[in-house]
């Protein structure tokens, strides 16, 4: 070997073991700053909410401020785009649910979710519905299905965006029965409800940040999309037992860019998950009947690829497949 090339030699693996010490030194130190907790919804919805109080115990565990920003849009694909953009330190970090997956077989996503993240904590499970305002004509899913097949097009309901599990569920109800509704698409829940609230819109299909408008009698649930009936409404039928054949459910889960080393993916989960039991946390969870749905990291990958084999056979269905 040519001198000038055991230079080279020497010199590459000093400065590799130079990066990889930094690296390592870096990991063990996390965090030594704030970090940036992306909430992919406006404020006031569910997964605010939750997301809050559950960031808001883990700095407890992390002894740096977590700092959360709403970053709504594109039915909650916004929050996980900007998230993957940044640097895979651990110092920016989000929630993502089965809608970036749905987005992603729509061919209306910038990344693969599968390969393009890194996975940290599966933590809870949204519960779906249908309301409408109290003084709506409706008492049941069956009434509203009547009225819709005998006025086509005059039913405009609103989700918390485009390829979204409520959107999904409403395009399968209306293949199922014929009806045909108007979608109008919001940033997020707490839009969506106050469009209703305000007479805007007839419905609206989302996750149960509904629930407080609900218990205060300014709107009627007609439906639930779960396996089963809700605790807290034991009157409200579900989807199936309405006489439609349908679940929708999305879990939500934290991830961070691709190529965060495991030592810092290990903080961040113990810490997230430690907070899981955090009083203020668990009380949101109850007000939303959200339950505990903890997954680690590993078996999180395993979920989101059998969950994304499912979604790929529904959009298929409903002809909403990227082209």
């Amino acid at each position: 070997m040519k001198r000038w090339q055991h230079l080279w030699v020497v010199t590459s693996v000093i400065l590799s073991l130079i990066l990889g010490w930094g690296i390592t030194g870096s990991a063990q130190e996390f965090p030594t700053k704030p970090i940036t907790f992306v909430i992919p919804y406006p404020a006031g919805g569910s997964t605010d909410l939750t997301g809050r109080a559950m960031s808001n115990a883990a700095k407890n565990y992390l002894g740096q401020p977590i700092i959360c920003e709403n970053k709504g849009g594109g039915g909650g694909t916004v929050g996980p785009s900007l998230v993957i953009s940044k640097p895979p330190d651990g110092y920016t970090i989000g929630i993502s649910s089965g809608a970036v997956t749905i987005a992603y077989h729509m061919g209306k996503l910038n990344f693969n979710p599968l390969t393009d993240t890194t996975n940290i904590i599966r933590y809870t499970t949204y519960v779906f519905g249908m309301v409408v305002r109290a003084d709506a004509p409706w008492k049941t899913m069956q009434e509203f299905v009547k009225f819709a097949k005998e006025n086509p097009g005059k039913i405009t309901y609103g989700t918390p965006g485009v390829g979204t599990n409520p959107h999904l569920a409403m395009e399968e109800l209306s293949i199922l029965t014929g009806i045909k509704l108007v979608h109008l698409p919001f940033k997020g829940g707490a839009e969506a409800a106050t469009a209703l609230l305000g007479g805007h819109i007839d419905a609206v299909s989302d996750s149960t940040s509904w629930g407080p408008m609900v218990d205060a009698g300014k709107f009627r649930l007609l439906v639930t999309y779960a396996p089963q009936r809700m605790p807290r409404y034991p009157n409200v039928p579900t989807l199936k037992e309405a006489g439609y054949d349908m679940v929708y459910s999305s879990p939500l889960f934290l991830i961070g860019p691709k190529g965060m080393p495991k030592p810092v993916v290990a903080k961040l989960h113990e810490a997230f998950k430690k907070s899981l039991t955090d009083p203020d946390y668990q009380s949101i969870l109850k007000k939303y009947d959200m339950s505990d749905n903890y997954l680690s990291p590993e078996d999180l990958d395993k979920a989101i690829r059998q969950e994304s084999e499912q979604i790929k056979r529904v959009v298929q269905k409903l002809g909403l497949d990227k082209k």
